[in-house]
């Protein structure tokens, strides 16, 4: 029995489900993906035109109601409009699941199913999932982008915009945590292929063995676990655009095989002989000095001019300092967005510190301590001590920062206030004693 070409995600976080509900499908349709967890949905969808979600209504003991399933519903239908859901719950709440319908859900199934039930309904999806691709695209909601004000940022998203409106491929440059991620994502967004797929491959988590048929995908029989006809990440992002992340990493040898493929504009698959034609925009980025790998014959030069067009390079934060408090209030604002919470603000003394903090992961380091401290921080106001950014004993100091200054007179204060009750000024300031008697000698408030 041939299969039918569809790409199908199912989402429960039973394994058993997922075990159960791939093996029948599988049977049917292409490609089955699944995930244990709704959190996967959005990098999924982002990677993988997915033509159906099978997407269980509950995931939290003693949450039953069905609401989670409704709220990734809406998630699904804002990021993939095209997309078919059908709700699945072992809990017959008819009346949630009615709900679901009205909210743009295909259809809902009961768990335990029954099979030729099941496969019915799938089948039908997917002959709808065809109808859809022909309809007008719904927009999505537009993303929001923070870019600041320093003139480095600036000169960089300004070029972004410009080459966003063209073809060219395209080279982002920058640390880790710089944000090369947002700014390939943000290209893509303002282009013309903006309703099309934006495929993230990292290609650094890619081992060698993996490489051709993670990229190129395979056919059937290819290789021993290669059961089905597989499409690579190329094919994926077909009319849309590919983000090639840390590609300075890729071995030499391998190098040429992606050469190729950005030449001649077409992909074969592993296992076939047949090129397959592809229209996809090209992203690349790395940390790496490129220039030098290219120089000292770790990186092929042909390459490098075929992937960098245009070449855009992101700052670290410590050369746009302006940018860093605002940033980390447009961080908190998203993050306490993503968990349903309002009202969230930094303490009224914790600029200085952000702006002083070195930041060596950028702004990926930022949102993990600001996510980090709005989970642990308590009355909506996070502190420095929440934070984590207080130890500057490994800063190397520099009469263009005034912070010397103001975190000797805090502690000059806070020892004046507990009358120099060493144990109370540490736990005010966030400090540990030794931290703290390292300050008093640094800045010689012994007889304080």
């Amino acid at each position: 029995m041939r299969k039918k070409q569809a790409q199908i995600l199912i989402v429960d976080d039973q394994e058993e489900i997922l075990f159960s509900a791939k093996m029948i499908l599988k049977k049917h349709f292409e490609t089955i993906f699944t995930a244990n967890s709704p959190k996967k949905i959005i990098s999924i969808l982002n990677e993988n035109e997915i033509n159906v979600v099978l997407l269980d209504m509950n995931y939290r003991i003693g949450f039953e109601d069905g609401r989670e399933g409704i709220h990734w519903l809406k998630e699904i239908k804002t990021l993939s409009p095209n997309t078919i859901v059908i709700l699945m719950t072992a809990f017959g709440k008819i009346e949630t699941a009615v709900e679901g319908i009205k909210t743009g859900a295909f259809d809902y199934v009961l768990k335990p199913w029954h099979n030729e039930k099941l496969l019915e309904m799938m089948d039908k999806a997917v002959v709808e999932s065809r109808k859809n691709t022909k309809k007008p695209f719904v927009e999505k909601t537009a993303k929001r982008y923070f870019t600041g004000t320093s003139q480095k940022i600036k000169q960089a998203y300004s070029i972004a915009e410009k080459v966003a409106k063209t073809d060219v491929n395209v080279l982002i440059l920058g640390e880790n945590g710089t944000g090369k991620y947002v700014c390939a994502e943000f290209i893509h967004q303002n282009s013309e292929r903006k309703n099309q797929a934006f495929v993230h491959v990292d290609l650094g988590s890619l081992s060698d063995n993996l490489f051709e048929s993670e990229l190129f995908g395979y056919a059937k029989g290819a290789f021993t676990d290669a059961k089905t006809d597989t499409p690579g990440r190329f094919e994926s992002a077909q009319n849309g655009t590919i983000f090639l992340d840390e590609i300075g990493n890729i071995p030499l040898h391998l190098q040429s095989k992606l050469l190729h493929v950005l030449q001649t504009k077409t992909v074969t698959r592993l296992g076939e002989s047949k090129a397959r034609p592809l229209d996809v925009r090209i992203i690349s980025a790395t940390n790496n000095d490129i220039k030098a790998e290219v120089k000292n014959k770790t990186f092929r030069e042909d390459l490098l001019y075929r992937i960098n067009t245009m070449e855009i390079i992101l700052p670290p934060l410590r050369e746009r300092k302006e940018d860093i408090v605002p940033m980390a209030h447009f961080i908190l604002e998203n993050i306490a967005e993503k968990y349903n919470q309002e009202n969230w603000h930094f303490d009224e003394n914790a600029a200085p510190y952000l702006e002083r903090y070195p930041w060596k992961g950028n702004i990926r380091e930022m949102q993990n301590k600001i996510e980090r401290a709005l989970i642990l921080a308590d009355n909506h106001t996070i502190s420095v001590h929440d934070l984590d950014i207080l130890d500057f004993d490994e800063i190397q100091e520099n009469d263009e920062n005034p912070l010397s200054e103001i975190e000797k007179t805090a502690i000059e204060k806070a020892l004046f206030k507990h009358h120099g009750n060493i144990s109370k000024t540490a736990d005010e300031l966030g400090l540990s004693r030794a931290a703290l008697y390292r300050r008093i000698e640094k800045y010689d408030l012994k007889n304080t």
